[in-house]
């Protein structure tokens, strides 16, 4: 067998099962005897469950509620804490929450009954946005002020004096909306009992987060609990705590029944009763002097998150984190606040948190620089961060930039500086441009002190298996783990496994997010691989290593204070478009980009995320448009919510920059987030350059234009 290079470009190992129908789903098993559930959820976003009224079931039919919680069991779900139910009780707080669960062996007549089931409420008012939540609408949902977490970070000197001393203040608001994360497989588990345990299939990112989540619904520990992940179609952080919300309900059942379940959700059920990104409300207000110099910024940074906390307060973070974006703005006062509304739950979604602070200050920037006449490419330079630059949680920028290098690459394949000069605005066309980074792997601490990765490699013969809890969900690392073992080990990928993973027979490396798999765990499989091949001729052995953190690196939980990240990942992206004068459609004619993700283990790999990360990204900026109203989402279907194809957009032309991480496998780096996190903002100031107007909403299709259009006349 020919080894494998860190550099050949191959077939991706899943690839052929895939593309055959081979692979096996969680919709795709069986068991003996298996039943099915269909969820029963508040049909109202806020108010008392009266009286329900369940028809006669048939015999062998159930409707599980939390009056099926044993004794020594809690009505939760342990997520970041423990505040989403299992199951509502006496009152509900959004529209799709879960109040019991039908089980039976005909889904037909699961959804025939479904229908039978009257449920009385006395309905409150209910806080849909950000703005009803703040002004307290119908009474706190949470607490007294209805913040369900809040943070700030300061840098500098106070802004207060910085203020004093401005020629001039800029102020304004940019709010970003839902985006659904219209992942190829629907959610879905099942749960059945093996070997004495419950265990669970599920199509997941994250099997130990639902052993953890659901074990207290018995009184279990985490331990007695399996969980196997089936194949999983795509996830984008919408599989990361929401299996919870399956798993909780049917382990209940499973309690009860003893039978195993099966709960795969339809198209509309996964579009109206799930997770989402969180929609924003950020203000930015800006001390400049009388050239358009920055002296401070002051940001407010609100996110909805539903009434639950679920993962909302990392996400809130690493949105304060990133909310300086790429630059070193001298002074800066920014606050977080995550505030609970009776909307569904929003949680992660790729780049969690990030993508709409970044949109937020590049369209800011760019503003700020029109309004002094600066070609926004120019000005936004200005205030790149370099090596050793102080970043907004006080820390310091430990590799080097190459943001100048990436802006270059971009500016000559887009021929952006003509380009710039010659449209003028309003004239329909436009050219626009964005800078953009990510941090890798979990903030602060995280990494050290709560998850504490720990990865195995397992050497029979001369064929290696890894062992690791972190997840293929369509984003190509089986592949790519394969490939840093079988290049360290000077083998072929071939003589490599790496099944999906099983909790009672692999470590736990932590959840797969963050654009942690290839920077923390890659470089765990890496050090594995590493001793591996200088005890190769020992016979069959196990290498297992846990995560250390370099040293003279300080992070204060507490403050927030120090090294939030030590290896980003940054971007540059530029898009130009035509616009329709009379129907105001948007013709993208170009996009270009360039990266630095360290040292690209695969280009194949990561040419399909630059490609569908920006088309994500331009999706959420143009057409993904999620309305809800009275607490239900109006877009149930493929139909009515438009995700952008093939057609909708040109052929990308881009680039990478090389510049390896002295701490990742072959000097690598995350980016399966980075590559969303800016094309939205390059986007839309090519839309506001070629109408002469200012935005400041995403998404923008034709309609919402020509709104904007009719308010800037």
């Amino acid at each position: 067998m020919p080894q494998t290079a860190i550099d050949d470009r191959i077939v991706r190992v899943d690839a052929k099962a895939k593309a055959r129908g081979e692979a096996m789903y969680v919709s795709d098993y069986a068991f003996p005897g298996m039943l099915y559930a269909y969820m029963i959820r508040s049909s109202i976003p806020r108010g008392t469950i009266d009286d329900i009224r369940v028809p006669d079931l048939p015999e062998g039919y159930w409707f599980i509620t939390y009056k099926d919680i044993p004794e020594e069991g809690r009505n939760e779900l342990w997520m970041i804490q423990k505040d989403w139910r299992c199951f509502a009780e006496h009152d509900v707080k959004y529209v799709g929450e879960t109040i019991g669960l039908l089980v039976g062996p005909d889904r037909n007549m699961l959804k025939y009954l479904a229908d039978r089931i009257e449920i009385d409420y006395t309905e409150a008012e209910a806080a849909i946005t950000i703005d009803d939540a703040l002004a307290l609408k119908g009474g706190p949902i949470i607490g007294e002020d209805n913040v369900l977490c809040q943070l700030y970070v300061e840098k500098g000197r106070p802004v207060e004096e910085v203020f004093r001393e401005a020629d001039s203040v800029f102020e304004e608001t940019i709010e970003t909306g839902f985006q659904e994360h219209v992942h190829l497989e629907t959610n879905g588990a099942i749960v059945t009992i093996e070997d004495g345990k419950y265990t669970f299939y599920a199509s997941a990112q994250c099997p130990f987060y639902i052993r953890k989540a659901v074990a207290g619904l018995l009184g279990l520990e985490s331990e007695d609990i399996v969980v196997k992940q089936t194949t999983t179609g795509g996830a984008f952080g919408g599989k990361e705590h929401f299996p919870d919300v399956l798993c909780g309900p049917l382990l209940v059942a499973e309690h009860r029944i003893r039978k195993p379940i099966k709960l795969i959700f339809d198209r509309e059920e996964d579009m109206l009763y799930s997770v989402k990104r969180h929609p924003s409300k950020i203000t930015y207000r800006t001390a400049l002097d009388k050239d358009g110099n920055i002296l401070g910024i002051d940001g407010l940074v609100i996110y909805n998150c539903g009434p639950y906390l679920s993962g909302s307060f990392v996400v809130l973070q690493r949105g304060v984190f990133h909310a300086n974006g790429v630059y070193d703005i001298p002074n800066t006062y920014v606050k977080g606040i995550g505030i609970a509304t009776n909307t569904f739950p929003s949680d992660a979604f790729r780049g969690f948190g990030a993508p709409q602070t970044l949109y937020a200050i590049e369209t800011h920037m760019e503003h700020i620089a029109k309004r002094f006449g600066i070609d926004p490419a120019e000005y936004k330079s200005r205030y790149f961060i370099k090596q050793g630059g102080e970043t907004i949680t006080n820390g310091h920028v430990v590799e080097r930039v190459v943001l100048p290098e990436m802006l270059e690459q971009v500016l000559e394949k887009s021929d952006y500086r003509r380009k710039a000069a010659t449209y003028a605005p309003g004239s329909g066309r436009g050219i626009g441009i964005s800078f953009y980074n990510h941090g890798g792997a979990f903030t602060g601490n995280g990494e050290q002190s709560i998850i504490k990765a720990h990865a195995r490699l397992v050497k029979t013969g001369n064929r290696v298996r890894i062992e690791v809890g972190s997840t293929e969900m369509g984003q190509g690392f089986q592949t790519t783990l394969r490939k840093i073992a079988a290049s360290t080990l000077g083998i072929s990928i071939d003589d490599v496994d790496y099944d999906n993973p099983d909790t009672s027979k692999v470590p736990d490396s932590g959840p797969t997010a963050a654009s942690r798999s290839t920077m923390i765990v890659g470089r765990l499989i890496e050090r594995c691989a590493e001793e591996m091949k200088e005890r190769w001729g020992e016979g069959d052995f196990s290498v297992e290593k846990e995560y250390e953190h370099p040293d003279g690196h300080p992070w204060d939980q507490s403050t927030f204070r120090g090294d939030a990240y030590l290896g980003y990942g940054w971007g540059c992206c530029a898009v130009e478009v035509e616009i329709d004068s009379l129907t105001h459609e948007v013709n993208t004619v170009g996009i270009w980009s360039s990266h630095d993700i360290g040292k690209a283990i695969d280009e194949l790999v990561v040419h399909g995320q630059v490609n569908g990360g920006i088309i994500q990204s331009l999706g959420y900026a143009s057409m993904e448009k999620m309305e809800n109203r009275n607490g239900h989402f109006r877009q149930s279907s493929m139909s009515d919510y438009v995700i952008p194809t093939s057609m909708d957009f040109p052929k990308q032309e881009w680039g990478l920059v090389d510049n390896p991480y002295q701490w990742g496998p072959k000097g690598a780096k995350g980016m399966g987030e980075l590559v969303f996190n800016g094309a939205d903002a390059a986007y839309i100031d090519a839309v506001e350059r070629a109408l002469g107007i200012e935005i400041h909403k995403i998404p923008m299709p034709p309609e919402d234009i020509e709104e904007a259009l009719r308010d800037a006349q």
